[in-house]
């Protein structure tokens, strides 16, 4: 830690109470396009491997009879319905491995061998955590981070914790998160809501759901702290709401981390 480079420790009422000393971490420099790999990476993590049955559209008694003189032949039915590929040297063939045949294989199916993960390097990785988490604090009012007492890990009721939202004068990100979606008509009256403010605290508590039920507000702990939580859809620059323990335990939590651990 810093001793040149202190934040300000608020209490549950929204008033300051004391300083604390903030981590070399927030001294780090903002890249946007290393964030941003780092969210894409972690967001391919949660893809499921698509894949088809290998035999699908192949596994049929259907035949078809190629020889043009044979009277099953199809000769007289024209060219578009006939099947596009013939086996057996012309003689025999099989229908439904054609795509264009009625249920017929897929044309261009899944194939679980496609790599969908899009890998990242660990050190990589936590550089990445580390300039979202110096985004956070350009986000915050007078480029310091928003730090709050650790009586904030024992609130237990989601009114209690939109007061202390209120008090730290958060309630105009809290009111930018619903808005309607354009579009269909249908779907007008459904609410949006988008991901604007983040608590992270020291240990897992009831705080943690406290604050989730709250539209537009993540919460987590120091220990599961994660690229795209800091920066949604690759932006930096958060809102981020940080306890004491957290701030302390910060550059200790990054050392640990790794996308795939």
């Amino acid at each position: 830690m810093t001793d040149n480079m202190e934040a300000d420790v608020f209490s549950l009422d929204g008033n300051a109470k004391g300083k604390v000393a903030l981590p070399s971490i927030f001294e780090n420099e903002i890249r946007p396009e290393l964030i941003l790999r780092a969210v894409i990476a972690e967001q391919t993590t949660t893809l499921q491997p698509q894949g088809h049955y290998p035999l699908a559209g192949m596994q049929t008694t259907a035949r078809y009879y190629g020889r043009m003189h044979s009277y099953r032949s199809g000769r007289h039915m024209g060219v578009a319905i006939r099947p596009r590929q013939k086996l057996g040297g012309g003689t025999q063939g099989q229908v439904r491995i054609i795509p264009s045949s009625t249920k017929g294989k897929r044309a261009h199916p899944h194939m679980i061998e496609k790599h969908t993960v899009e890998e990242i390097n660990k050190k990589e990785y936590q550089k990445a955590l580390a300039s979202a988490i110096s985004a956070t604090k350009a986000a915050a009012p007078g480029e310091k981070p928003i730090v709050v007492s650790n009586d904030i890990e024992s609130i237990t009721k989601t009114k209690e914790m939109l007061k202390i939202f209120n008090s730290l004068k958060l309630s105009k990100e809290l009111e930018s998160t619903s808005h309607v979606r354009k579009g269909l008509r249908r779907l007008a009256k459904q609410k949006h809501y988008k991901k604007t403010l983040l608590l992270v605290i020291g240990k897992d508590n009831k705080a943690l759901r406290a604050a989730r039920n709250i539209a537009g507000v993540d919460a987590c702990t120091i220990s599961n702290i994660t690229a795209n939580l800091l920066a949604p859809g690759g932006v930096p620059g958060r809102v981020t709401i940080w306890s004491e323990h957290a701030v302390k335990g910060l550059e200790e939590a990054i050392k640990k981390q790794s996308l795939w651990s």
